[in-house]
């Protein structure tokens, strides 16, 4: 049994870090679609808009798939030669993008949840845009996201489970070849919960701590 929690472990690093990548890369693309969602040009935000909505209307795995199976297909059409995506590259990218997608939402609240005559003093004082966006809209709208993107974290943490499907070794699926190989599928499994709902306490922790500290101005 030690050797099989052993290797769970390891899965549970192999879950952390896609989620850790995922979470990175998937805040940059969404705060770009949010970016380009609030720009009054019609030829920039409606490609972002339609983007968004359509990654945001696909299911996880289909997404995780179409990147897995799909973008392989495609490149060997573009290149006419087979180029291999590993598994984890191609869990990264779909849960970078299924997190961005929901993430541009959380941003853009944000950034509308700013008070305008902060933004209008930042210009008074001699800002230009990158100096008002970077040194005000920036803080606060971090302030104002934190919250939602804990969730999408907590989101994100359990959504890794799908990449087994694809032959990643994480968690799931350390769990899953644990469970057939021994015929003690309720064991494994329930400690492969009890490592999830670990992950997810001390994340909320941080969260709550995270935003206790980006609040400590606000009275």
């Amino acid at each position: 049994m030690n050797g099989f929690v052993i290797q769970m472990l390891f899965g549970t690093l192999v879950t952390l870090k896609v989620a850790g990548a995922s979470a990175l890369m998937g805040i940059v693309i969404g705060l770009l679609g949010a970016l380009l969602e609030s720009i009054p040009i019609k030829w920039v935000c409606y490609p972002a808009t339609c983007i968004i909505s359509l990654i945001r209307g696909l299911p996880e795995l289909l997404v995780l798939f179409f990147i897995y199976f799909g973008v392989a297909v495609i490149l060997k059409n573009i290149f006419n030669q087979y180029i291999d995506i590993s598994s984890f590259a191609a869990s990264v990218a779909a849960l970078s993008l299924i997190f961005g997608a929901y993430a541009s939402q959380v941003f853009r609240g944000a950034f509308l949840a700013i008070d305008g005559g902060q933004i209008d003093a930042g210009y008074a004082i001699g800002f230009n845009r990158v100096q008002v966006f970077m040194r005000i809209q920036i803080p606060q709208a971090w302030r104002h996201a934190i919250p939602g993107l804990g969730n999408l974290w907590l989101v994100l943490l359990k959504d890794t489970a799908i990449v087994m499907l694809i032959g990643l070794a994480d968690l799931m699926s350390e769990a899953k070849i644990a469970a057939s190989t021994t015929h003690q599928p309720f064991t494994y499994y329930l400690i492969a919960a009890g490592i999830y709902l670990l992950i997810t306490s001390v994340s909320q922790w941080v969260i709550h701590l995270f935003t206790i500290r980006a609040n400590r101005y606000i009275h």
